[in-house]
């Protein structure tokens, strides 16, 4: 089945599909692959080069750069000099070269406003040919689709398993493989707006562990599916064939190593796709029956920190919150994004504020000036109605004053 994503750039979506590779199509994307991860290698020599020839400059001298136009110079002499890199087309090379830019300036950027090291994004590394899955990118000139096959510049052709049409010509595809073996196409297509028909309702949403997701109706609840828990004994089984038959520093794998990693892997794989399945399905189902949607703006990562991190990892929050923003575009709806600050200690009968924060094990929620009790969540879901404006009982809709609240891209 195709998988339908928001690219990175606003106004379009990925639809990714399975590819069936052949033995010939197979060496050839392989030894393109080869030829990519050189490029990116020589682009980290030469950032690196730079940066020491910028540190130790002599006095009165320019600082020399390293971006994309100088990387692209560098791809046209080497390709001018080597004859096994220009076997390969130059497409892949160059889109390589734009992603090593890309990851070059967001590293420096992060360096000049400060972020935490913990937080900042690293300097591009090396990609070994062990460690390193392929990925290819190519540009409109660099592929077409030509009786429901993928032609690839270079001469590789790919057939594409279509589970559905594309709904307009692709102006981009990256093909990749995961750490199973499976390879994948994946479009980059411009959106359409699909909008359905209007219902009248709002729905608040409030991110949690014990449930996934507490709505303000009870029928829209997303209760924890523990896909992870389900499917821990299997892979406690594979680590322990891994850990028995882990080879030694320096020493190359077994075939019973990598094909329990292959397992391992298969297993997790498993796992990722019923929680995407879970997540899709559940914010279809919110989008097809309300109109606006507030939704808290909740960043799960900080939960990695404590007793708390394997069931939220397993709950996929993020990823569930992702589904939703992206059907919600994908279909005209609605979408706001509430700030979680002090959501669990508001009243959303009267907006009064708790004089401190509540225990995790205090599951009911009552005012203390208004003396209205709820379920904790069910009032952290109604606040994000409030903060949104879409209160039923508010002012026809308005945004109430100091009301944190970011509109969904």
């Amino acid at each position: 089945m195709a998988q339908v994503t928001a690219a990175a750039e606003d106004g379009q979506a990925r639809y990714t599909f399975r590819l069936r590779v052949s033995l010939t199509a197979r060496t050839a994307l392989a030894a393109e692959w080869d030829r990519c991860r050189w490029v990116w290698n020589e682009c980290v020599a030469k950032s690196k080069q730079v940066h020491a020839w910028n540190q130790n400059r002599p006095e009165g001298t320019d600082k020399q750069t390293c971006g994309p136009a100088q990387l692209d110079k560098m791809l046209t002499d080497a390709r001018a000099r080597t004859p096994w890199l220009r076997e390969g087309s130059s497409v892949p090379q160059q889109q390589l070269i734009r992603d090593f830019g890309k990851s070059r300036a967001k590293a420096h950027k992060d360096i000049r406003e400060g972020v935490p090291l913990h937080r900042r994004a690293g300097m591009p590394t090396w990609k070994t040919k062990r460690e390193t899955l392929p990925t290819l990118n190519y540009t409109r000139r660099g592929f077409r689709l030509k009786d429901g096959r993928l032609h690839l510049a270079g001469g590789i052709v790919l057939t594409v398993v279509w589970s559905r049409d594309l709904p307009a010509d692709p102006t981009s595809v990256r093909i990749y493989r995961d750490n199973i073996g499976h390879w994948y196409a994946s479009f980059v297509v411009p959106a359409k707006v699909q909008p359905l028909p209007a219902t009248g309702r709002a729905l608040g949403v409030d991110w949690g562990v014990k449930e996934t997701a507490t709505t303000t109706s009870d029928a829209h609840d997303l209760p924890h599916a523990e896909h992870g828990r389900k499917a821990q004994t299997k892979l406690t089984r594979y680590d322990r064939m891994m850990a028995r038959r882990r080879p030694k520093q320096g020493k190359a794998a077994s075939k019973g190593y990598r094909a329990a990693k292959t397992l391992r892997a298969k297993a997790h794989k498993k796992v990722a796709r019923q929680r995407e399945d879970t997540g899709r399905k559940w914010a279809k189902k919110v989008v097809r029956n309300h109109d606006a949607i507030a939704v808290e703006d909740f960043r799960p990562k900080f939960l990695a920190r404590t007793t708390m991190a394997r069931k939220a990892a397993d709950a996929a929050i993020g990823a569930t919150k992702a589904a939703l923003t992206e059907m919600g575009r994908k279909h005209g709806r609605d979408i706001r994004l509430v700030h979680p600050a002090h959501t669990t200690m508001d009243c959303a009968q009267c907006g009064a504020r708790a004089k401190h924060r509540l225990p995790l094990g205090e599951r009911t929620y009552t005012c203390t000036a208004c003396g209205t009790a709820s379920p904790r969540d069910k009032n952290s879901a109604r606040v994000m109605l409030v903060r949104a404006g879409l209160n039923p009982a508010g002012a026809e809709g308005t945004r109430p004053p100091g009301a944190l609240l970011q509109e969904a891209a």
